[in-house]
């Protein structure tokens, strides 16, 4: 549809928050260079459609199974437009019930700030990182699953400072377990026309990650980008599981039925809106292991038909896949995460289409 001038109009909300402006205010250098290829993206009809059909997803108008799927992290361009344009075709198979937006994470937390970074940092994992080539890297790949397959992409907020740089790209954000605590990734979210999941903290604490709800789902104030800013609060902000870990380094799963009660019955008591539970199948849900993911979806199946609030209120998975099973070190094998270890392309389409065709039972 080329840059995509298009008769359709553009959906915003009543109230177009503050932080959507300044991605036209600041960094004017920074912004023209990463923008000079492709511009600020005018998404095309069927992605801005899709924009709009996620946020009644996620606030109940909508009762399809919302998966938030693809690499852990996105390190090789080709690989990743391959992965894209298989999910794009397996995605039409199953629009009726299911409703898929890719991973194509590009900024990947370190806990002790080791080991690869992203995309964002190294745009080539041969050679020294390269901030300004990455950020160049990032808008270059979102560009191009956006508008070669017609999928939505989502990304990791880690650095808040540069939303502006692609607020105009990705569609789903996610604040991860080591952020999810920040004031400033809180503070952000509330200014995002857009999905943000917010993760639990590593501990699992759930009243932090709640917290970080109500703070994104309100009106701030605050500084950003030095200049004095105000949000109207983000509504789609929701929850996503991922597991903990102890003290000890044990990995403790939360997406068990009394678990998913409890986290329920906190939306009920904080008064939150849109109230949205999603299931991270990996991390320390699986401890890594991404065969479990299988077991993990399964299981969550399970729970929703037996009770109706979980079915109501449990209607996410985020799972990590590639083209092939597991990780390795150094990229050798294409398609095979070198981060986390990911489902390959055989076991996600048999996963998709048992999900598919539990919920069409």
């Amino acid at each position: 549809m080329g840059k995509y001038g298009s008769s359709c109009s553009r959906n915003l909300p009543k109230t177009r928050r503050i932080i959507w402006h300044l991605s036209r205010k600041v960094k004017k250098s920074i912004l023209k260079r990463l923008r000079r290829k492709h511009g600020y993206l005018q998404k095309p009809c069927n992605v801005r459609k899709a924009d709009q059909e996620l946020a009644d997803i996620l606030s109940g108008k909508d009762d399809r199974i919302l998966l938030v799927i693809g690499p852990c992290s996105s390190d090789n361009e080709e690989a990743v437009l391959e992965y894209a344009r298989r999910l794009a075709d397996l995605q039409k198979k199953v629009a009726d019930k299911i409703f898929m937006v890719m991973r194509v994470y590009t900024a990947k937390p370190r806990t002790n700030g080791d080991g690869y970074k992203g995309l964002v940092h190294q745009p080539d994992t041969s050679k020294a990182p390269s901030l300004i080539n990455g950020l160049q890297a990032v808008r270059q790949l979102h560009y191009r699953v956006i508008t070669e397959t017609g999928l939505t992409t989502a990304d990791e907020m880690l650095y808040p400072a540069n939303l502006v740089l692609v607020d105009d790209l990705v569609s789903y954000h996610a604040v991860g377990a080591r952020s999810v605590e920040d004031q400033e990734h809180r503070f952000v979210a509330s200014g995002i026309d857009a999905p943000v999941g917010m993760k639990n903290p590593t501990s699992g604490n759930l009243s932090v990650m709640f917290n970080a709800i109500y703070a994104a789902q309100n009106k701030q104030t605050f500084l950003f980008h030095d200049q004095e800013v105000e949000t109207s609060g983000n509504p789609l902000a929701h929850v996503i599981l991922r597991g903990a870990m102890n003290e000890y380094g044990k990995n403790e799963p939360n997406f068990y039925y009394e678990t998913l009660l409890n986290a329920i019955g906190r939306y009920e008591s904080m008064g939150l809106e849109n109230p949205f539970i999603m299931i991270d199948t990996n991390h320390d849900n699986s401890g890594k292991q991404y065969m479990e993911q299988v077991r993990i979806v399964r299981q969550t199946l399970l729970n929703r038909a037996w009770n109706e609030k979980i079915k109501k209120t449990i209607r996410g998975f985020m799972i990590e896949s590639y083209l092939a099973d597991g990780r390795q070190n150094q990229p050798e094998i294409f398609g095979r995460s070198i981060t986390d270890p990911c489902l390959g392309w055989e076991n996600t389409v048999a996963l998709v289409e048992e999900i598919y065709s539990t919920l069409t039972k």
